[in-house]
């Protein structure tokens, strides 16, 4: 699945669409996760786009009449910019033509992704973006907000970094690489952190998040970015994929925690 870092690249490649107008919206497929919005899409016709911007892991896209585009890449989706003349593939559900002789498609083999159209003013009122927790990215992610949604939880310290109600954006992979930074076990409990413990994730968070960012993601089974270019945080990972291997003289263990794989050092990470 698209974390934040391969979000935030395909949000960064769709800037080349800013100021376009979209002419024409063609529609191969009436569901994904959920029901394509038929009818809705039609109010982004003629418009143009203001802004594109991330939410967590959500590409938001704002048109010049006060119209949103919110789009969920799910497991396997992705977004593409080709010419007009370029032809349509398998998988390609949903189709923008703008001016500019340009196409942004929406191509999602397993189809669970999503996409949604809504008011831009009222974006932050949709029930699965009110929800989220603070961007793993945001500042004002601090210890004491950590802190404060850990210090009670039973719950293991990987499986806290993926709800996406406390952190929004960190999903499976980074998760791995973030704790393999800080030095701690994924087998700890949210409880057994220390407020420095906790200062160490964080900063770990934005260390690791931002260098992917500057890497263009990490492309293992399907992420490519918009303009095709394949991201290289994947030459980077510590830990994620590498049981059976050794770092500084220890080896990488796989385990599967709440029926995710989990790579981790125990002989670094206590």
């Amino acid at each position: 699945m698209p974390e934040l870092p391969e979000v935030e690249t395909t949000v960064n490649s769709l800037n080349i669409l800013k100021n376009k107008k979209v002419i024409k919206v063609d529609i191969h497929t009436k569901k994904l996760r959920y029901p394509v919005p038929l009818n809705t899409l039609k109010l982004i016709l003629n418009s143009k786009i203001i802004n594109l911007r991330r939410i967590a892991k959500y590409v938001i896209i704002d048109f010049d009449n006060s119209n949103s585009i919110i789009i969920h890449l799910g497991m396997s989706g992705r977004l593409k910019i080709l010419k007009n003349k370029t032809l349509i593939t398998k998988h390609d559900h949903l189709v923008f033509k703008f001016t500019g002789n340009n196409k942004l498609i929406f191509n999602d083999p397993r189809k669970f992704g999503f996409i949604d159209i809504v008011r831009s003013d009222k974006i932050n009122n949709i029930r699965y973006i009110k929800r989220l927790g603070l961007d793993a990215l945001d500042r004002r992610l601090s210890s004491e907000y950590l802190h404060d949604k850990f210090h009670k939880s039973e719950v293991l310290v990987k499986q806290l970094l993926l709800n996406q109600y406390i952190v929004a954006g960190i999903g499976n992979i980074y998760a791995s690489e973030i704790l393999f930074d800080a030095k701690i076990s994924p087998l700890t409990k949210g409880k057994e952190l220390n407020k420095y413990q906790i200062g160490t994730i964080i900063s770990s968070i934005k260390k690791i998040l931002k260098k992917a960012i500057r890497s263009g993601g990490s492309s293992i089974n399907d992420y490519v970015s918009p303009d095709g270019t394949l991201g290289n945080f994947q030459n980077n990972f510590k830990v994620y994929g590498k049981e059976g291997k050794t770092i500084r003289g220890h080896k990488i263990e796989k385990i599967v925690l709440y029926g995710r794989s989990t790579f981790f050092c125990p002989g670094i990470q206590k």
